[in-house]
């Protein structure tokens, strides 16, 4: 077997320079299991942040279900197969009414370019609304409505069609406090007047309804709502891109949005929808989907597979039957208080809905100037201590936490003990 350092060598020698690495002294992992991953050595680490094995690294039922299908079929969409129908049925039953035509792809950068390309036909525009720090996936049409790739390092900026609202930060941005919904909405209002008055068509907009990139970011009450509100009543539609927060991770709700109070006109999943195995889709309504149908297939060598859809409704049965989502609501709730009990000057904010939780750190909560730094030798400590976590943000000063939802309290005492030594140890 090869050690660390070989490794490392080949991966240089072999992968694309633009690969990163995790962590100071990179990790070689080899098995997961649950809520823990393990090193060639042998230690245990918890894993607080892979949002990805949403039910747990190599859960049983999810593995089983691979196994017989693979053993049985797995061939396109161009069959008729009742397991892409009935996890259609399933998925789109855990959706607002209206929202039940489903294309499947195999990855979230895939279902938002798609969602793009559905929602830019419907309207007959090109103008998309975004909000800054916001990332929508690693495709070229992504990358242009993604201010944390294209406004970050080797990034071209956005192009003319794109426009961004500051991001709706109530604690650190442009506008804070009681002022945040009104100042932010302001923005999305003027660019909508702004497009129309250049004598371009209605936009799309496009956000996460609690940013990742962005820092594990709650927006304020009410921007979302109104935002959504302000570009239909331009012509417009809304798409909920749901890759990082769906399937039950809020705790009180199954989706994002729904803690916004809003349902959009087209949702976008993918991440923790297979478990690890790729697997994504768009929703959309029947009336979308027809306008979208202009002639040219929609085909996708991969996409709906029968292996993929027998994952995802292994995933959906899981969730249910292992009550998971009323588990991100206690353990992300119980978490949250005991992070929020935590003093440190270092502290500025503590967020989040159920296991989606934020940490931001500022080095004077009077200039909130972001503590990048201390966030990073922070996440390294973790780490030597067993626990996986990252940052995020900008400014990478968040401590992001959004572990399996198979996460415990026992797993929580352990990450806010751990954390809680390693800011006294900085004091």
């Amino acid at each position: 077997m090869l050690n660390r350092e070989q490794i490392g060598e080949l991966r240089g020698q072999y992968l694309g320079p633009s690969y990163s690495v995790s962590y100071k002294k990179p990790l070689h992992i080899v098995r997961g299991e649950g809520q823990y991953l393990f090193e060639v050595n042998g230690k245990r680490y918890l894993d607080a942040v892979n949002n990805i094995q949403h039910v747990g690294h190599c859960h049983p039922k999810v593995v089983e279900a691979a196994q017989q299908q693979y053993e049985q079929l797995n061939t396109n969409t161009r069959y008729l197969d009742e397991t892409i129908i009935n996890y259609a049925k399933d998925l789109t039953d855990k959706l607002p009414d209206g929202l039940d035509v489903c294309f499947f792809t195999n990855s979230g950068s895939e279902s938002n370019d798609l969602a793009l390309r559905i929602a830019r036909h419907y309207t007959q525009s090109k103008e998309t609304i975004v909000l800054d720090a916001a990332y929508h996936g690693n495709l070229s049409s992504l990358i242009e409505i993604s201010p944390y790739k294209h406004d970050g390092p080797g990034g071209e900026g956005a192009p003319g069609f794109v426009h961004t609202i500051s991001m709706p930060d109530a604690y650190r941005g442009k506008y804070r406090g009681e002022k945040a919904t009104g100042g932010y909405v302001n923005e999305v209002q003027k660019t909508i007047q702004g497009i129309q008055n250049n004598g371009e068509k209605v936009p799309v907009f496009i956000a996460e309804s609690l940013m990742g990139c962005g820092g594990q970011l709650i927006l304020p009450k009410g921007f979302l709502k109104r935002s959504f509100e302000l570009v239909r009543e331009s012509g417009g539609i809304c798409i909920a891109d749901e890759v990082q927060i769906g399937f039950g991770r809020m705790g009180s709700h199954f989706w994002g949005f729904e803690t916004c109070d809003v349902i959009p006109d087209i949702i976008t999943m993918g991440k923790s929808m297979g478990n690890g195995h790729p697997l994504s889709a768009v929703v959309t309504t029947r009336e979308i989907a027809d306008a979208f149908n202009n002639g040219m297939e929609y085909f996708n060598s991969f996409g709906g597979n029968p292996v993929s859809c027998a994952v995802g409704q292994a995933v959906l049965n899981v969730i249910e039957k292992e009550g998971l989502q009323q588990n991100s609501k206690d353990v992300g709730g119980y978490l949250l208080n005991q992070l929020d009990g935590i003093e440190h000057p270092l502290i500025g904010e503590v967020r989040g809905r159920g296991l989606f939780i934020g940490v931001e750190l500022v080095k004077d909560r009077g200039t909130l100037t972001p503590a990048a730094e201390e966030a990073d030798e922070i996440i390294n400590r973790m780490k030597d201590g067993g626990i996986l976590m990252s940052t995020d943000g900008p400014d990478r000063n968040v401590l992001k936490i959004k572990p399996p939802v198979i996460f415990t309290r026992e797993n929580a005492d352990e990450l806010v003990f751990n954390l809680t030594s390693i800011f006294d140890e900085l004091s």
